[in-house]
């Protein structure tokens, strides 16, 4: 069951495109915006409602805008052009655990009244949600059951979006889609700046800077040590699987906090921001000489295990030495923690590629295999 959980870390791998629209309104609306790190998305304040500005990922344009009105207020006479959403939401369908997650650390986890894919959630208290009938099971997030998200009213849908999505027969229903989009940002802060959007929907603007201002100090703080470190190790992440191993592209998300950690990666001269996915041989090739190997799996134990996964896993150097380490995706939280609190993921790995300049420092999510 958590197999498609280990391969959805490849999401992390991102495809993104860059802060550009034909639009001169939504270019003031950029220039306007609070928000300092994120490039697809603008927050920008209005007389009596915020609009909310989520660039299109994959094409130019806007994928959506939105017009957030608080539900205390009287509705303005005038409004740009979005979908309205009455803020705070009280009875939200939520189809990932990333942002059920945020939602509880903002302190609004009793809004989320509804999931899809519960198998894929870890967090207990979803899950026994689930089980007394607090909150609704929606079934499949490609194909949600109609009539329990009808039955519930929510008064948004929180999901993740992907290319030309339709979204199916819930689009009929006339409930506002929260497009998330923040998996498809450049850098780990400009992820992490979401916190913001996600914090005006639920009345939780405070606690969302709050937030969003620890973050960035923490991991810029921790970039700016790494840099005067006076060595730079090489990095390889993941491992083959059914032939194919995935690793970051060289503009990539991932790629990029390997790199601002301090460590030196194989593929850092690559162009693209996606993933490449390549053959064993072809990584073998490149980074054989890998000082350190991270994978995240939950079922790679030890050594043995991992070359029972690929005999010739032993040949990297990283092997030999003993210096893989494991993030044990059954045991963390990584994935719904990683997305708003990128600087947690950057200290375990300053920590393992400069561990002489970070001995007061603790791992929480890699250790030793």
């Amino acid at each position: 069951m958590k197999y498609p959980i280990l391969l959805s870390i490849i999401t992390f791998l991102l495809l993104l495109c860059g802060c550009r629209n034909s639009s001169t309104t939504h270019e003031a609306n950029c220039a306007d915006s609070i928000i300092t790190e994120a490039r697809l998305l603008s927050i920008t304040p209005g007389d009596g409602y915020t609009l909310v500005t989520i660039k299109n990922p994959w094409k130019e344009g806007v994928l959506h805008q939105y017009v957030l009105v608080p539900t205390d207020s009287t509705m303005p006479a005038t409004l740009p052009e979005g979908t309205v959403v009455r803020t705070p939401l009280r009875q939200a369908l939520v189809y990932s655990s990333v942002h059920t997650s945020i939602m509880k650390e903002l302190g609004m986890f009793s809004s989320v009244k509804g999931v899809c894919d519960v198998q894929f959630f870890t967090d207990p208290d979803v899950l026994q949600g689930v089980k007394d009938g607090k909150i609704v099971d929606c079934g499949s997030s490609m194909t949600p059951t109609v009539e329990k998200v009808i039955e519930m009213q929510p008064d948004a849908i929180m999901l993740s979006p992907y290319q030309d999505a339709t979204y199916g027969q819930i689009t009929k229903l006339n409930i506002p889609i929260i497009e998330c989009a923040d998996y498809m940002e450049f850098t780990p802060l400009g992820r992490a700046e979401w916190v913001k959007f996600y914090g005006l929907l639920l009345g939780r603007e405070r606690e969302a800077q709050d937030i969003f201002n620890q973050v960035s100090k923490s991991y810029n703080d921790i970039k700016q040590q790494a840099a005067q470190a006076t060595s730079r190790p090489m990095v390889l992440t993941e491992m083959v699987i059914s032939g194919v191993w995935n690793v970051p592209g060289g503009q990539s998300y991932m790629a990029r906090i390997l790199q601002d950690a301090g460590g030196n990666y194989p593929w850092a001269d690559d162009k693209s921001t996606g993933s490449l996915n390549l053959d064993f041989n072809q990584v073998l090739a490149v980074a054989q000489q890998a000082d350190y190997w991270l994978i995240k799996s939950f079922y790679i134990h030890s050594y043995d295990d991992l070359k029972a996964n690929h005999a010739l896993n032993s040949q990297f150097k990283a092997f030999k030495e003993r210096k893989v380490y494991i993030c044990d995706t059954n045991e963390t939280r990584l994935f719904e923690q990683f997305p708003f609190h990128p600087d947690r993921l950057l200290k375990d790995y300053y920590r393992i590629f400069h561990p002489q300049d970070s001995v007061h420092i603790e791992n929480t999510y890699f250790k030793p295999l």
